[in-house]
């Protein structure tokens, strides 16, 4: 069974923004997606980054989960004491496997495996990489447990709902905690923006209570501003690649 007891978080810092600027270019032409961002997020926080589309709020997601890098030769961009901006390309893999889960509007579920497979296939890399002896198949079982979906992990995602494939998309990235401890990210892209507004709610509370009991930390794009009072803990508000106060 699953326990409910709530985990210690680490004290201090889990993301350091100072001056992290984002520039896209296309043939001559230059779009600033961010500009010289600073902001602070404590460990075990759960923070909204709120603004229209178009603001950056997907670039500095992007950012957090080392998918895209910042501008060179300028500001400085730490994650749990680490300075990420600086990575080469096998570095920024190894985080993005190590230390973030994402949860995205699509389930991005693969379709012939069942609930089950869908977690444990995104652990075992990570399980072989770091030569565990943890046991994928109980961590991916807990997971679907905690996540509500003792009795479907057998299904498929054709068999499941939109909220109960949300459910599976979020074990699946937070089953990589027992391999890498609670230094790890949750980010999550509009993560509801598929699902009517009582299931949604129910994602919310179930990111909260895992927030809660794994200790995580948890960054969440929206522009929807119910959704941001209902789940922060803190909000930036995005504009035109600027933080507005």
């Amino acid at each position: 069974m699953s326990k409910s007891k709530e985990k210690a978080i680490p004290i201090g810092n889990a993301i350091e923004s100072i001056d992290i600027s984002k520039t896209y270019i296309s043939g001559e032409v230059k779009v600033q997606a961010l500009k010289n961002m600073n902001f602070e997020v404590k460990n075990g926080e759960r923070l909204v980054i709120l603004g229209p589309s178009g603001s950056g709020k997907t670039t500095l997601l992007n950012l957090l989960g080392g998918i895209t890098s910042p501008d060179e030769k300028k500001g400085s961009l730490n994650i749990f004491g680490k300075t990420i901006h600086n990575y080469n390309q096998k570095q920024l893999t190894d985080y993005r496997r190590e230390r973030i889960g994402f949860i995205f509007q699509f389930f991005n579920l693969f379709p012939a495996l069942n609930a089950l497979d869908n977690v444990i296939i995104g652990i075992d890399l990570l399980k072989k990489k770091l030569k565990s002896d943890l046991n994928s198949l109980e961590i991916a079982t807990d997971y679907l447990e905690k996540v509500g979906l003792a009795d479907r992990i057998f299904h498929y995602p054709s068999q499941l709902s939109g909220g109960e494939q949300q459910r599976v998309a979020i074990a699946r990235a937070l089953a990589k905690i027992p391999f890498v401890g609670r230094n790890f990210l949750l980010l999550c892209d509009e993560p509801t923006g598929n699902l009517d507004t009582e299931t949604s709610d129910k994602i919310l509370d179930l990111i909260i209570k895992l927030n809660e009991t794994e200790g995580i930390t948890c960054i969440l794009v929206t522009h929807n501003l119910h959704i941001a009072e209902k789940f922060a803990t803190s909000i930036i508000h995005l504009r035109d690649g600027l933080i507005e106060n």
